[in-house]
Formats: C-alpha cells, structure tokens, sequence
C-alpha cells in the first residue's frame, strides 16, 4: 500500500471509529434527524450503542491489521455490509421515521459504503 493510500486509509478507518465513540456518548444527538423523537427514548439508544460498538470494534481492528501491513478486505467488507444494513433498516421502517430520513440515511451510509469500496479498492493494489 502506497503511503497516501495508507494515509486516507487510516482517515477513514479513523473517523469510523470517533462516530462509534460519539454513538456512545451522545446516542440521541448523533441520532436525533434519522430516528426523530424515538432518538430520546432509553431502548432505542441501546440499539445506537451497539451500533457505536460495531463501528468501533470493525474499525480498530482493521486500524491495527493495517499498521501491520494485513489485509483489510474482510474489514471493509463488513463496514460496508453495516452501512448497507443500516440503509435497509432505515427504508424498512421509513413510514414511521421524519421526512427525509430514509433519503439522507441513503446519502450518508450509502456516501460511507462508496467511499469504503473506493478506499479498499486503492488499498488492494
């Protein structure tokens, strides 16, 4: 892996695991556009956390297998299997969710699911 590609690597992979950290912590305001008021509610933030832990475990684990020089493929695609699970359970449940949930979850999980194919794309050469 060529060092830019290291480096965007490493970015992405990164900010992943801050959004897992952030879904920890502050579940309802992170959450607040795509799920509207059920954000505030104690089991829906349950669901958030564990969905913070899935970035954070997915992510640090691919952060150290690339400073070991390994191979990410399985990595980035779990992450894209994450995000695309969290675009289909959002159209799932789009009747009950705000207006203009379901298409931004699509650009953002779906801009996040492009954006990792591209970078384990350059990072397989």
């Amino acid at each position: 892996m060529t060092s830019p590609t290291r480096m965007l690597t490493t970015a992405v992979l990164s900010l992943r695991v801050i959004y897992g950290v952030a879904l920890i912590a502050a579940p309802a305001r992170l959450s607040r556009r795509w799920l509207g008021p059920d954000s505030q509610r104690a089991p829906t933030q349950v669901a958030l956390r564990g969905l913070g832990a899935r970035e954070i475990a997915v992510h640090v684990a691919a952060l150290v297998t690339a400073i070991r020089g390994g191979r990410l493929r399985w990595y980035f695609a779990a992450s894209i299997a994450g995000d695309l699970s969290d675009v289909a359970a959002t159209v799932a449940g789009r009747k009950q969710l705000p207006d203009g949930s379901p298409a931004a979850t699509i650009a953002v999980a779906g801009g996040s699911a492009l954006l990792t194919a591209a970078v384990a794309a350059l990072a397989e050469r």
